[in-house]
Order: C-alpha cells, then structure tokens, then sequence
C-alpha cells in the first residue's frame, strides 16, 4: 500500500533562493548539495529536492501537517521569519475550518506552500521535527484537464481512496498521502491563482512492501502505461503529465489508523 510522501522534487531558477527561503526561513536541514539541485530534509521520512532549471515555472502545491496544538505557534515563528502570508479577499491570513486551521504563503519561485493542521489527528504518533513542528507532507497539487479520469487512475492502479469527490476537484488518499486533485480550470486559494499543471515535478511516494510495487507494475502493464524498474527496485513511471516513482520504505503501514486519519 502507499503510506506516505517520501520525497518530492521541483524546479527552480535559483538554488540559492531556495536555499535561503527553505533552509533560512523555514530551518529545513540541507542534506545534499551539488551544482544543479540541492536536497532538503523536512521529516526524517520526507525529502525535498529543488532542481535548477531554465525552461518556465509552473507552481507546485505543497501542505505541511502540524500538531493541531502546534499550529499558533508555527504560524508566529513563520511570522518571524519574516515569511509573508497570503490573505483571503476579507484579509484574513489564518483560515479557520470545521476541523482545523490553515495557512498560505509562497517560496520565492511562486510555489504555493501551506501549513495545515487538523483537530482529528491524534498527537504523539509522530514526533514533530524542526522548527515548524512538522509531522509529514500531507498534500501535494495535481491540476489535471480530466479529474475523473485521472482520480480513477490514482484509485485503479495505486488503490487510493477518494474524499470530496466533485466532478472538478477531489482527494485520492494513500497512507498520509493526499493527492489533491483540481480541475485546471479551478483556482487555488486563498488567492485564487490559476491551477497550472507544474513543469518537472517528481513525486516519490513510500510503499509498504516490493509485493505491492510489482502489484502497480502489472495493473500498468494491463493499461498499456509504461513503468520502469530501477536497479534499486524503485518503480517509475507517469500519468498524465506526472513522474511518479514507488519506493519501499520503512514507514510503518499503521501510522494512518493511529493518527487517526479518515479513510485510514
């Protein structure tokens, strides 16, 4: 089964910006650098991988999950950090929802990133890291022409289940992983900026055994989708206009039951 985020990786024109935005600001711990990429550490089960680039950017969607206790205190250490957040159309920062609390704000090539946290999910399962108190990735942005289509996808070949399920928007569900779904012709909030499809994004979700990853091999192989075994047995493979790779990872399986998750 898929059971988390456990890396993603998106371009960018400036390493150094982005070394000064995610490792200055948000105290994300730099694990690799080279000439063309440099590689964060968030969590110890999630990596972020910035790549220079030339070709034009398209913005990524990224949501962090804090502790729900945590949130208010994030969001002032964010403040102090300098980090500028996005308003709603009644000024407004800080969103306030039936079952949390959210903010948004953006790195320095127009990504928009979000802080999150949910009243439901169940503290102490897994200790929060770094400065901003982060559990795990929760979300990451896949604006498609085709929602359904592309939400069965998600649920046919990686058993995914789906949440707020509209014909232009939804969640498909893995694990901790939320795959937020919108239309292209859906804006993102809070201000409203057009849902671009992200050029060179590559996601790399965590699964729970090799059993499962030959499992989306032949479900792929069935679709006429073409996937690639690596050396080290990582899955590749796209959908849509989607790298996605599967890797084994020893993120336990019942993480999602103990946080409490819905559909867990």
């Amino acid at each position: 089964m898929i059971t988390h985020y456990a890396g993603l990786q998106v371009p960018t024109v400036s390493l150094q910006g982005a070394k000064q935005f995610y490792c200055q600001q948000l105290k994300f711990p730099v694990i690799s650098e080279s000439e063309d990429e440099i590689c964060f550490q968030p969590t110890d089960d999630f990596t972020l991988t910035c790549k220079e680039t030339e070709i034009a950017l398209h913005p990524v969607h990224i949501a962090f999950e804090v502790p729900y206790s945590e949130f208010d205190a994030v969001v002032s250490k964010l403040h102090a950090a300098g980090v500028t957040f996005l308003d709603w159309p009644d000024g407004r920062s800080i969103d306030q929802f039936e079952t949390g609390k959210n903010v948004y704000f953006r790195d320095g090539d127009g990504n928009l990133l979000e802080i999150i946290a949910h009243s439901y999910v169940k503290e102490g399962i897994l200790q929060p890291h770094g400065d901003l108190s982060i559990l795990y990735l929760r979300e990451v942005g896949f604006p498609v022409e085709d929602v359904v289509a592309f939400r069965e996808l998600f649920v046919r070949l990686l058993h995914f289940k789906l949440d707020k399920v509209m014909d232009n928007f939804c969640f498909a569900i893995g694990g901790t992983a939320h795959a937020v779904i919108p239309s292209t012709k859906r804006k993102w909030i809070p201000i409203a900026m057009k849902a671009l499809q992200p050029t060179a994004m590559v996601t790399t979700f965590g699964v729970s055994s090799h059993a499962f990853i030959k499992q989306v091999q032949e479900k792929l192989d069935e679709a006429g989708i073409l996937g690639e075994l690596t050396a080290a047995n990582e899955l590749i493979f796209n959908l849509d206009v989607y790298c996605i790779h599967l890797r084994v990872t020893t993120f336990p399986e019942d993480v999602p039951v103990q946080l409490n998750l819905p559909l867990a």
